[in-house]
């Protein structure tokens, strides 16, 4: 199954010259000009001789060893795994610690140079003989044989692909080869942060190396080109794609993955911005409709248990009307919330065209006031997914006693993973929601699938205002447990992507800030009333989001309004 170290120099990999030149040649070729070097073959040219040699001193071993712990080894003995295929050798650090934690392991890389390294490295480390293989991740079915536990591809690997057709080509490779069960386990650089927020590094976890850098000597959308620096002065450059963290995942789950755990830096919570590189565990286990709960991202899950609890429960129905929870529009400061809110709905409902044939789904119904106001108008049906039992119970309650059970489903579930079939609506609705998702990409990606063409999706949302700094955002997000929050520029852009055209948003800003406060009016002026059913932790946390909401609203940092696109 495996090539030997030496049948390395004679073997050829597509697109590549002869491995005997490269394993010899000391200098890198960029050509005239290193920026326009944006293919996924070119590695094999970048990782010459002299550039392997260094490696280990960039990576430290001994250094890595302690920063990394025992993360993925503790990731691979939770899932029962036993043989693992190491698509990303390198010079070996992982391939030998596998070996060393005793699971069968297999060695693969592209890069023969790295190969040979990484047997030597075997050898000296341990005397591990390690079974290593010249692959190409496009054909890994043709290059490896057998069915693994896990595959791990790490060491920021994944990034030289430069095509997305490769990069789909080598997730199914990786999907194809993995048991029904299995596991891949993917990092990457935290290219969303140096792309957003320029560079920075804690220099911890994965170049550990004393006076040694890797830092970026340019970076657009399409190319992160990192210069390597070593204490004797040498330097040595990496052409990468910079992959976002949220087009990974959606890739890895589009080829077929389910649950994708990320982390940062090892730790399974973090601000976006932080971690210097991100893990994404994926399994290929095959989970049905009633498990998806299980694979809800952190954020939804923070939002579940939110509404679930008694005070939220409790708050949403004595305060906010228990009917429609969302931001109204008001005609006086002093009106009434819940008639403020129902005039959002009756608002939306005219933007678009329902007959009693339309079906309509609501995403983050909340207690269902809307759909109840669609089926009692129009005679149309409406499922309403919510990811709150508690909420969920109440709109049965509430739909029942209105007479509309029979228009009317009401669905557990989450956005990000819509259980329904493609193309079964007309219209998709969603009030002020969607927010609460962490992956807010994923949830439009949903929303069109479900979406039949020429249909509707309109929502309402807290976004940021375009141009908003997350530092004016930071109290809000805060507050909800979120990294980021959606904006009008997002919801153009991802839509667009999507082919949701004719994209409409009807600036409602000013109605943020009076709605907010006119909640935080009801509150206080209900503080000794409410006490009996809200606690007094719950009352207050609010009233200081309550507050930031209104202070955001008024300073401009934030949006809101009435977007509507179609398919």
């Amino acid at each position: 199954m495996a090539k030997s170290v030496d049948d390395l120099a004679s073997s050829e990999q597509p697109g590549s010259q002869d491995t005997a030149d490269l394993v010899a040649r000391e200098e890198q070729v960029f050509g005239e000009n290193p920026l326009e070097v944006r293919e996924s073959d070119h590695y094999t040219f970048e990782y010459v001789g002299g550039f392997v040699e260094k490696w280990d001193e960039l990576i430290d071993w001994k250094k890595r060893y302690q920063s990394e712990g025992s993360f993925f080894i503790d990731q691979l003995k939770a899932r029962g795994v036993r043989s693992v295929l190491d698509v990303a050798t390198g010079t070996g650090f992982h391939s030998v610690r596998l070996l060393e934690e005793g699971f069968d392991a297999v060695s693969a890389d592209g890069s023969p140079q790295m190969l040979a390294k990484a047997f030597s490295n075997g050898l000296t480390y341990g005397g591990h003989i390690l079974r290593v293989v010249h692959a190409d991740w496009r054909w890994l079915n043709r290059d490896v044989h057998g069915e693994y536990d896990a595959i791990i591809c790490l060491g920021n690997s994944f990034t030289h692909l430069f095509s997305e057709r490769d990069r789909r080509k080598a997730l199914a490779e990786f999907y194809a080869m993995l048991k029904h069960d299995g596991v891949l386990i993917i990092d990457q650089r935290n290219y969303d942060s140096i792309l957003d927020n320029g560079f920075s590094s804690k220099h911890t976890y994965y170049y550990a190396g004393e006076d040694v850098s890797a830092e970026p000597d340019y970076i657009d959308e399409g190319l992160a080109r990192f210069k390597y620096t070593f204490p004797d002065k040498s330097e040595f450059f990496l052409n990468m794609y910079p992959l976002r963290k949220n087009y990974t995942r959606r890739l890895m789950r589009e080829v077929g993955f389910q649950r994708i755990d990320t982390y940062g830096d090892f730790q399974e919570t973090y601000h976006d911005a932080e971690p210097d590189f991100f893990i994404h565990v994926a399994e290929k286990k095959y989970r049905p409709d009633e498990e998806l709960s299980d694979v809800y991202s952190t954020a939804v899950h923070t939002a579940r248990d939110y509404y679930n609890s008694e005070d939220a429960d409790n708050f949403y129905y004595h305060v906010w009307g228990g009917n429609d929870i969302h931001i109204g529009l008001y005609q006086t400061p002093d009106e009434d919330i819940d008639s403020a809110s129902r005039r959002t709905v009756e608002r939306m409902a005219a933007k678009v065209d329902i007959t009693p044939e339309t079906r309509i789904l609501d995403i983050g119904s909340g207690y269902g006031g809307a759909a109840r106001y669609l089926a009692a108008t129009y005679g149309c049906k409406v499922s309403c997914l919510n990811l709150s039992e508690v909420e969920n119970g109440r709109n049965l309650e509430f739909t029942r006693a209105a007479g509309l059970a029979e228009l009317i489903e009401v669905k557990d579930g989450s956005f990000e993973d819509i259980p329904f079939q493609d193309n079964a609506f007309d219209i998709v609705w969603s009030q002020d929601a969607i927010l609460h998702s962490g992956d807010r990409e994923r949830v439009l990606e949903e929303v069109s699938r479900v979406l039949r063409g020429g249909g509707s999706f309109i929502f309402t949302d807290p976004m940021a205002a375009d141009g908003a700094k997350l530092k004016d955002l930071g109290s809000i997000l805060d507050r909800l447990n979120l990294e980021t929050m959606g904006s009008p520029g997002f919801y153009r852009r991802e839509l667009a992507r999507l082919g949701l055209q004719n994209f409409d948003f009807e600036d409602l800003t000013e109605f943020l800030a009076v709605h907010y406060g006119r909640v935080l009016e009801v509150l206080e002026g209900r503080e000794a009333e409410l006490a009996d059913w809200i606690s007094d932790e719950y009352r207050t946390k609010m009233k200081t989001g309550l507050k930031n909401w209104v202070a955001g609203g008024k300073a401009g940092n934030l949006a809101w309004g009435i977007i509507h696109a179609r398919a």
